[in-house]
């Protein structure tokens, strides 16, 4: 493999738990890595939840190595980086009203036809996350173990997500994590995000790196492969800090 100049990685059960913190584990080998090479982190996480996950477990990251950081939450409809202060947006693609309130109200109405509305969730089901709709199957707030058991072979959400993008025709619907779907701008995925990073840094995409637990074909880390990214499956966390070992000592 050539030595990447940036590894980018899927957030939720790639870095860290479904909606957790990073671990230290995870924060001291980023930490590492952004001293040798670009960082990317893209995942259809809100703006919040990768300050919370991410940048406030990074404790007394330099400046300089933070400014190495790219963030693209919601599947890259926002990019962030560090100003030398604070991180703040380079991009914003917000749906407007009317946009919001067709998402929603086909979400809302096409999970109560399929049957698959909770009427016991952990939590909103819908959430505007400004960028992207999302809908959380189980809510927002749903432990990991209830998740992972509530469509282990995708099949519900793929049937959600058809029948909600037959609703909104302009708009870009995917299956997410394991219980959510997603709903942005047309055309704008993580291979959107992707090319963007490409964009601004000058790094093109084959001396890029991506590490994602859903590359499947149907997966939402799948349009980062198909776009020709060298890409590292992995299983959780623990197996991305395993391959990250190995990476840091090639760099």
């Amino acid at each position: 493999m050539t030595t990447p100049a940036l590894v980018a990685f899927d957030l939720d059960d790639t870095l860290a738990l479904s909606k957790s913190p990073i671990s230290p584990r995870i924060a001291e080998l980023l930490r590492a890595l952004l001293h040798r090479v670009e960082v990317a982190i893209i995942s259809g996480g809100n703006e919040a939840q990768f300050r919370t996950q991410v940048i406030a477990q990074l404790g007394e990251t330099d400046a300089a190595a933070l400014g190495r950081l790219h963030l693209l939450p919601t599947c890259g409809t926002r990019y962030l980086r560090h100003d030398g202060t604070s991180f703040a947006p380079l991009y914003a693609h917000d749906l407007t009203d009317d946009e919001k309130t067709r998402a929603l109200t086909a979400l809302r109405e096409e999970a109560d036809r399929l049957g698959l509305w909770e009427t016991e969730p952990w939590g909103e089901i819908l959430e505007d996350r400004g960028s992207q709709i999302t809908f959380s199957a189980l809510g927002q707030k749903a432990p990991g173990d209830a998740k992972h058991a509530w469509d282990p072979s995708g099949a519900k959400r793929l049937t959600l997500r058809d029948a909600v993008a037959a609703r909104v025709p302009d708009l870009e619907v995917r299956a997410g994590g394991s219980t959510s779907i997603d709903i942005t701008r047309a055309g704008i995925d993580k291979a959107y995000g992707m090319t963007q990073l490409a964009e601004f840094t000058g790094i093109p995409l084959s001396s890029m790196l991506f590490y994602g637990d859903r590359l499947d074909e149907g997966g939402n880390d799948y349009p980062v492969l198909a776009l020709g990214v060298p890409s590292v499956a992995v299983d959780g966390w623990e197996d991305t800090a395993d391959k990250l070992d190995e990476l840091l000592k090639a760099l």
